[in-house]
């Protein structure tokens, strides 16, 4: 019988009984209970990071203008940037999400990890990790795996979703799992592991969902790189043993508590927060006629 994935402290005590590697129980799970050959997962899992690898290259390579004209080229402007506020290493991880999550905006392939609206975050977490690093595709692969361990047990007690959770659900998650692959994929004990997902947690818990004119464009590109410089930050402490003081299990149930909590105009509605500003209503507006001025050219077209 594979685990399920229901809280950390049982996907621990697993690990601790049988020896294996944090990954192996999601690789089980996956086997048994989706009914997917081991071969099959590999390939799909190398298959997905591929799509985050190009993701990252087309967002620093091609023109990443949307039809809002909210999203124009950001990650190529951050990588070319003359000012360098931490390091090369720093503004790498930064332009590479940042561009992941324009492809997206921009109508591009994507891998929602675990949703499209964050979609640049492991992207740009993992390859920076790797190149950082040198680990092989394999080591990502597991990380990977762990990262989806994590989004499992999530969204069995909280929510990925921005509509259900705010932005934390979003964005908090997949920085979550960006966090625990690197503890992972660096050596880190289960513990550490763990104790990067509650630390990231607690750094993101009560981020709204207010995406301007309904589009996942403002401010969610944005809020996709600043998670992922959350998830190195939390993996570093982690790593470090320093103690989240509440346990991870305990984050995600406050997750699922704040969430639940949140009003629905701070739910993906676009009716509260950066979406009710003066300049939202704005984009909003302008929006609403783009979408109407390609309706009636579609309808002349067809007559």
């Amino acid at each position: 019988m594979a685990l399920l994935f229901k809280d950390f402290e049982s996907w621990e005590k697993h690990c601790t009984a049988t020896g294996e590697a944090l990954y192996e129980p999601v690789l089980a799970y996956e086997i048994e209970l989706k009914g997917r050959t081991e071969e099959f997962i590999w390939q799909n899992i190398a298959r997905a990071y591929q799509v985050m690898q190009e993701a990252v290259k087309t967002g620093l390579s091609a023109d990443m203008v949307s039809r809002s004209g909210m999203v124009n080229n950001g990650a190529k402007k951050v990588a070319a940037s003359p000012v360098t506020t931490l390091s090369e290493e720093f503004k790498t991880l930064i332009s590479r999400t940042l561009g992941a999550k324009e492809v997206n905006s921009c109508m591009g392939r994507i891998v929602a990890a675990p949703t499209a609206g964050a979609s640049g975050i492991l992207p740009g977490v993992l390859t920076t990790l790797q190149d950082l690093h040198h680990l092989p595709d394999r080591k990502i692969h597991e990380g990977l795996l762990v990262a989806a361990g994590i989004a499992l047990i999530i969204e069995q007690n909280a929510s990925l979703a921005g509509a259900v959770g705010g932005c934390q659900a979003e964005t908090g998650s997949a920085a979550a799992m960006g966090a625990g692959a690197v503890v992972y994929c660096l050596g880190g004990t289960v513990p550490q592991v763990f104790a990067a997902v509650a630390i990231t947690i607690q750094c993101m818990l009560g981020l709204i969902c207010d995406p301007v004119a309904g589009l996942v464009e403002v401010p969610c590109i944005v809020r996709n790189a600043s998670a992922a410089a959350i998830a190195f930050s939390s993996a570093q402490i982690a790593i470090a043993g320093v103690n989240p003081v509440i346990p991870v299990d305990q984050c995600v149930l406050a997750l699922g508590e704040v969430g639940q909590s949140i009003e629905t105009r701070y739910k993906e509605t676009a009716l509260g927060g950066l979406a009710n500003t003066p300049t939202g209503r704005a984009i909003e507006k302008q929006v609403l006629i783009q979408d109407i001025e390609i309706l009636l050219d579609e309808e002349a077209i067809e007559d």
